[in-house]
């Protein structure tokens, strides 16, 4: 069948994320961009311009440098075999997937929760943002789980979405070019990811000048979002869960969250595994209140971080699956 290259490129970056994570000694494309973006942020503060001027620079220079730097990667890899081409676009498709790093971060708090609280508490923290030297075990189960839910949109389904957008995209052009715009628009959305991650930041410092980056981040995963909220309602059943109490929680608490897109997937979370998320939480030496997500149906225990990992590898299953289905669809209408 034609047009199939963006498919086993699909299928065997996610099969590399699954065997081999990522590589601490590796240099990550997103490590990279975040040094270029580092840069650029020094750069552009530099320049007479407002900071809100400043940081739509920065963004348009960091999305300028990735976009050349993966096109050049695909232009040498093209030159190469067929074998060749499509094992260079799996790679660097795959760099953009975290799926087995998240679900390894989660369950290495979970194993520390048999250790000590303390031990827990430096786990967790690997994956928060929130100050974790005062919390109890159910606070570090909560914060791990919303943390699971949330970066499964980030992480995983994300780029995924992307990915299937830039193949659907480039599908009239047939012959690689599905693939070669697959690895672009994931690898891009990572660029805004990580902007995001770096200067969306509503302090002192980052609060004009991230703004472009946030709020471009918030677009990026307005769908990825929602999404993933619905694939983790329709694997509640899987693990126990009860769809009907998952829908409910989602259409409630959706938007009971600062973030317009984390919502959908924590929601669908809590719904799913009966627990209540949010509540007060220490950031920076700052109690912040966050609306609470879900109903305490159960009060938090380690199975649920482990229930919480299944249930984001069943929901990425499921919307792999209507990606490359969808891409299918579209082959054999044009």
């Amino acid at each position: 069948m034609k047009n199939m290259s963006f498919i086993y490129t699909l299928l065997a970056a996610c099969i590399l994320d699954l065997f081999f994570g990522d590589p601490r000694w590796f240099p990550h494309p997103v490590r990279i961009i975040g040094w270029f973006a580092a840069k650029m942020e020094s750069f552009t503060r530099s320049l007479p311009l407002s900071e809100r001027n400043s940081g739509s620079l920065t963004v348009l220079l960091v999305l300028l440098f990735t976009g050349c730097s993966c096109a050049t990667l695909l232009f040498l890899v093209a030159q190469c075999s067929q074998p060749l081409f499509l094992a260079g676009t799996a790679f660097l498709l795959y760099t953009t997937i975290a799926a087995r790093d998240l679900l390894r971060h989660a369950m290495q708090v979970h194993a520390a929760l048999d250790e000590s609280i303390e031990a827990a508490r430096k786990q967790v923290a690997l994956i928060v943002g929130r100050d974790t030297d005062q919390l109890n075990k159910p606070a570090v189960i909560r914060a791990c789980v919303e943390s699971v839910a949330e970066n499964m949109s980030d992480g995983i389904i994300a780029p995924l979405f992307w990915a299937t957008v830039g193949a659907v995209v480039a599908l009239p052009a047939g012959g690689s070019w599905p693939a070669v715009c697959a690895v672009l628009a994931a690898m891009l959305y990572k660029a805004v990811s990580t902007m995001d991650s770096m200067f969306g930041y509503k302090n002192e410092r980052y609060l004009h000048f991230g703004c472009c980056a946030a709020r471009l981040d918030d677009w990026a995963n307005l769908l990825p979002a929602r999404i993933s909220g619905l694939a983790l309602v329709l694997a509640a059943p899987i693990y126990g869960g009860s769809l009907k109490n998952t829908w409910r929680i989602l259409i409630r608490d959706r938007q009971q969250h600062a973030s317009p897109n984390s919502g959908w997937p924590e929601a669908a979370a809590a719904g799913a595994l009966g627990i209540q998320l949010g509540g007060e939480s220490l950031y920076f030496g700052r109690i912040v209140s966050k609306p609470l997500i879900g109903d305490p149906l159960h009060l938090p225990t380690k199975q649920h971080i482990l229930l919480v990992c299944r249930l984001v590898l069943a929901a990425s299953l499921l919307c792999l699956l209507l990606f490359i289905g969808t891409f299918l669809v579209l082959i054999a209408i044009v």
